[in-house]
C-alpha cells in the first residue's frame, strides 16, 4: 500500500478550493454589481427591485422591508469604496444571514457564530500565505461586523416576525347599495327637499329638461300668450248686474262676519288666560 506525501503546493491547492466554496454562488453577479455602482439612490432601488423580482411593494410589507435591507446594505458598501468583488461578497453575506434566519431558523447566537466563521475565511488571516485570498482587510472586516450589528442583529426579532408571523389581510372599503327613488309613478314617494341635496336630486333622480323639452315649453307658452287676448274678450265681467250699493252691502257683511269671528277667538283666549292666572293666584294664596 503506497502513501502519497503531501506537499506545500497540494495543501495550498486544497485550501484554495475550500476558500472558493465560501459564499458561493454570489447573490448578485459581477455584471449586476457593476450596473448598480453607476446608479444613484433611486436607480439602485429600482435595479435591485428588478433583480430581486419584487412586484408588490405598495401592498406587501415583507417585500418592502427586504428591499430596504438590501438597498441600505449596498449603499453602505458603496460608501466604503468596496471593489466589485467585495461588494459581491458583502451582498451575498447579507443574503446568507437572511437565509439562515428564514430557512434554517437560526437563533441570533447561532447566526452570529456563523458570521464569525465566515469572516475568519474571507477576512484577514495572517496564517494564510497567499495575500489575494484575503478579500477584506482588518479595517473593513471590523466595519462589516459593526454594520451588521446595528442592522440585522439589532432588529433580529423584527425580521423573525416578518418571516414567521402570518398577517391578516385588511380589506379597506365597504360596499353600499343605494336605492334610487323612481319618480315614474312608482309606489315610493318623492324625497323631501331637506332629505337630499339639490345637486344629487337634479342629477340622478329628476334631471333637468333637455333642449327639446325646453323648446316645446317655450312654444307652448307663446301659444298660450297668443290665445290669451281672444279668451279675455270672451270672458264677461263678473260684476255685471250689480250696483255699487249691492257691492258695499256685501263687503260690509263680509267684514262684519270676519271681525265677529276674530273677536270671538280673542275673547276665548282672554278667558283661558284669565282662568290660568286665577289658578296661579289661588295656589299662591294657599302657599
Amino acid at each position: 500500500m503506497t502513501q502519497t506525501a503531501s506537499t506545500p503546493d497540494s495543501e495550498e491547492d486544497a485550501e484554495f478550493q475550500e476558500h472558493e466554496k465560501i459564499l458561493s454562488p454570489d447573490f448578485l453577479s459581477t455584471v449586476q454589481i457593476t450596473d448598480l455602482l453607476t446608479e444613484n439612490v433611486d436607480g439602485i432601488q429600482e435595479k435591485l427591485r428588478m433583480f430581486l423580482n419584487f412586484k408588490n411593494l405598495q401592498t406587501c410589507l415583507k417585500d418592502a422591508i427586504l428591499l430596504d435591507y438590501y438597498v441600505s446594505g449596498f449603499l453602505w458598501a458603496k460608501g466604503m469604496d468596496f471593489s466589485i468583488t467585495q461588494c459581491s461578497k458583502f451582498m451575498t453575506l447579507l443574503n446568507m444571514l437572511l437565509h439562515n434566519l428564514k430557512t434554517l431558523h437560526m437563533s441570533l447566537e447561532d447566526n452570529i457564530k456563523w458570521l464569525g466563521e465566515v469572516m475568519a475565511e474571507i477576512g484577514p488571516n495572517h496564517s494564510q500565505r497567499i495575500h489575494e485570498w484575503n478579500i477584506f482587510d482588518v479595517k473593513r472586516a471590523n466595519a462589516i461586523v459593526d454594520y451588521l450589528k446595528i442592522s440585522i442583529f439589532q432588529h433580529y426579532k423584527l425580521y423573525e416576525f416578518v418571516f414567521y408571523s402570518p398577517r391578516e389581510e385588511i380589506v379597506i372599503g365597504t360596499e353600499q347599495v343605494i336605492e334610487i327613488v323612481n319618480t315614474g309613478g312608482g309606489p315610493l314617494p318623492k324625497p323631501l327637499e331637506e332629505g337630499i341635496s339639490f345637486d344629487i336630486y337634479s342629477k340622478f333622480i329628476e334631471p333637468p329638461p333637455t333642449l327639446d323639452q325646453e323648446m316645446k315649453g317655450l312654444d307652448q307658452e307663446q301659444g298660450d300668450e297668443e290665445t290669451q287676448p281672444e279668451t279675455d274678450t270672451l270672458d264677461t265681467d263678473p260684476l255685471v248686474g250689480f250696483t255699487i250699493e249691492d257691492v258695499k252691502s256685501m263687503l260690509t257683511q263680509v267684514t262684519d262676519d270676519m271681525f265677529t269671528d276674530v273677536q270671538t277667538e280673542i275673547n276665548e283666549k282672554l278667558q283661558i288666560q284669565e282662568e290660568a292666572f286665577n289658578a296661579r293666584i289661588e295656589k299662591l294664596k294657599k302657599a
